[in-house]
């Protein structure tokens, strides 16, 4: 801890909140300054949770990931991220950072230095002043890709998420990993990307890939993209957004396909999908997600087109807690008390949304229409 507290304390400069800075972080484990970059989301909310990335090999990668993190979450594809580059291109320092034993496959002594640095310096200080979220994952390219996997050889890995593109494997790598993922019981996600251009290293890499596929773990959430006119230089353009599409999937809507292939061929409960789907987040993210209005239609469709009036009810609750000004709670709680066969509880529910806002398909004349219709066939 004390040595943790040297290392904020000669944390140059103070990080604005600005969306990108630079800075110098000097370094108690390495002994030495290192130049890393910073991305924040705007209006940085201290009551909510951003999800940390840390991007090795900065110079190159770091605004790929940053264009990435910013266009996905502008478009739900995935939460708000910090995003953390570290520079390491000048004076060949990958080469250094990453650089591991020929014999036995492990990190030299000054990888094991770099190794330290980020995990018992640089992501607990920005754990400790930041509102970081549980979820964290690490990009890397080549040889850095290769240093990544490293914490899969910890018992608990700090990382839940590796972007690991066409890897310069050390030795044995292509079984270690494997058996390294098996032992995970926690979420783990680990995304290979490898270009069609073939190299010295392209053997191992699918010996890897058939290592991985082979596991049987519904904890690991692993996917394999190769992209065919990809060289080496290109492939991170190529399988970045992609990777935050596949590790991220769970926070984009409802989309039309899910709706027709998932939710109205299951047999369960609707609403119970949408329940299953905003709790997987929390469990694997660490934080909650607001629910999405295009999910609350997408499940109140499908209760009316399955039939599933029970649904309906959960549902009226999840929106009066979720959108409390507006009609949709009360509106699906009508439904509700009608099919269910109680005119009376119907037509007084109906009333109160037809006093809230309207919202999306939803409307006063909507409402009206329900009431005038139930007074009409119960004489009320």
């Amino acid at each position: 801890m004390r040595n943790l507290i040297v290392v904020y304390a000669l944390f140059l400069s103070v990080i604005s909140y600005s969306q990108v800075s630079q800075e110098i972080f000097e370094s108690f484990k390495l002994q030495e300054r290192r130049d890393v970059h910073y991305y924040f989301p705007k209006n940085l909310d201290d009551t909510k949770k951003y999800p940390l990335i840390i991007v090795l090999d900065g110079e190159y990668l770091f605004e790929q990931v940053v264009a990435s993190s910013k266009f996905y979450s502008q478009f739900h594809g995935m939460p708000q991220s910090i995003v953390v580059g570290i520079n390491q291109s000048e004076n060949e320092l990958r080469f250094e950072d990453c650089a591991f034993d020929p014999d036995s496959g492990l990190p030299s002594e000054k990888g094991k230095s770099f190794y330290e640095f980020i995990g018992m310096e640089l992501i607990p200080y920005l754990d400790l002043n930041y509102s970081t979220a549980p979820f964290k994952m690490i990009v890397g390219y080549d040889i850095t890709a290769n240093f990544e996997n490293y914490w899969l050889f910890k018992e608990n890995s700090i990382f839940d998420a590796y972007i690991c593109i066409s890897p310069t494997l050390a030795p044995e790598m292509e079984t270690r990993v494997p058996m390294r993922l098996n032992t995970f019981d926690n979420q783990i996600f680990y995304q290979l990307i490898v270009e069609g251009e073939q190299n010295k290293d392209t053997k191992k890499i699918m010996a890897m890939n058939q290592g991985i596929k082979a596991l049987e773990k519904e904890t690991l959430h692993y996917y394999f993209d190769e992209y065919k006119n990809a060289d080496h230089i290109s492939v991170a353009t190529y399988g970045i957004g992609k990777s935050f599409d596949n590790i991220f999937g769970m926070f984009k809507p409802i989309s039309p396909q899910e709706y027709k292939t998932q939710i109205l061929t299951s047999e369960e409960p609707v609403y119970n999908y949408l329940e299953k789907k905003y709790q997987n987040i929390v469990d694997i993210f660490g934080f909650s997600k607001p629910v999405e209005l295009n999910d609350i239609m997408a499940i109140y469709a499908a209760s009316r087109k399955k039939e599933d009036f029970e649904s309906l009810k959960p549902l009226s609750e999840l929106c009066k807690k979720e959108y409390p000004e507006t009609m949709l709670g009360f509106y699906f709680e009508g439904e509700y008390y009608e099919q269910l066969g109680e005119p009376k509880k119907a037509l007084r529910t109906f009333e109160k949304a037809f006093q809230m806002k309207e919202i999306d398909f939803l409307t006063k004349e909507m409402a009206l229409e329900k009431m005038d219709a139930l007074k009409a066939d119960f004489g009320f």
